[in-house]
């Protein structure tokens, strides 16, 4: 009896050595940086036990390693805070081994950075600021010129720019329409909601009535609108854009 307990209090103490603090290098979800982990693990399972307590350690060492480089892949080293507590609950889980009787147990991890890995974590992300102030600028260039291009007056603008521009063959009006039109129905996906599809159906109606007392009529007729729906801020706006289409008074002399 005495025999027994004490085989079995040596068996625990040789499996919570085994198990104590091993330690593992993991992958990171960037390729050339990995963590520096410590694992301990923790047999919940009472002995006796089918295999010996060494074969019970490595067999559990095995496992831990494996489910934490799986699980690791993911994590991100730059955010090395987020990782450990990830790593550390993926870890905490309750395993057991397929013996008879199976063997149960759980891990805690302890996860850093080499100083080398942090090196390149800092390389990495100043790469990353970089391209990502480049991808910025290039798509702001981008979606402006595009903007820039709905507007057919802007399409001439950059045909002239052309150097040289050939003059005895400008572009025809329909083919300059044509390409504003084109960028017009490829604005950004914010754009393309009802409130901008109505206010280019506003400019197009407007861009029907080219004399300026036909434009007139439809500000004075906006203006009013604006008031009857109490909104007198815009309806004064409506007016100042009345006023700039109103014909300038004659000069002095000039008969009215």
């Amino acid at each position: 009896m005495i025999s027994t307990r004490w085989s079995r209090r040596r068996a625990r103490r040789a499996l919570r050595r085994d198990l104590r603090r091993f330690d593992v290098r993991l992958p990171s979800r960037h390729a050339g940086i990995a963590f520096t982990a410590r694992i301990t693990a923790t047999v919940l399972t009472e002995p006796p036990y089918h295999e010996p307590p060494e074969v019970i350690a490595a067999r559990i060492r095995k496992v831990l390693r494996a489910a934490a480089a799986e699980f690791s892949r993911t994590c991100d080293p730059a955010d090395l805070a987020s990782a450990h507590d990830a790593c550390a609950a993926h870890l905490g889980r309750r395993r057991r081994l397929p013996t008879s009787p199976p063997v149960e147990f759980e891990a805690v991890i302890t996860l850093e950075l080499a100083p080398d890995d942090r090196t390149a974590v800092n390389v990495l992300l100043a790469a990353q600021r970089k391209q990502a102030v480049a991808d910025v600028l290039r798509r702001q260039r981008t979606e402006a010129l595009a903007k820039e291009l709905t507007d057919p007056a802007a399409v001439l603008v950059r045909w002239i720019e052309q150097n040289p521009a050939d003059w005895a063959k400008p572009p025809s009006g329909e083919a300059v329409q044509s390409l504003a039109d084109t960028f017009t129905r490829y604005r950004p996906e914010h754009e393309q909601a009802v409130e901008y599809e109505a206010l280019e159906l506003l400019r197009d109606f407007l861009s029907t009535f080219p004399d300026p007392p036909q434009k007139q009529m439809l500000y004075t007729v906006l203006a009013s609108g604006m008031r009857h729906a109490s909104r007198p801020e815009h309806a004064a706006r409506a007016t100042a854009l009345l006023n700039g289409h109103t014909p300038p008074a004659p000069a002095d002399g000039e008969s009215s």
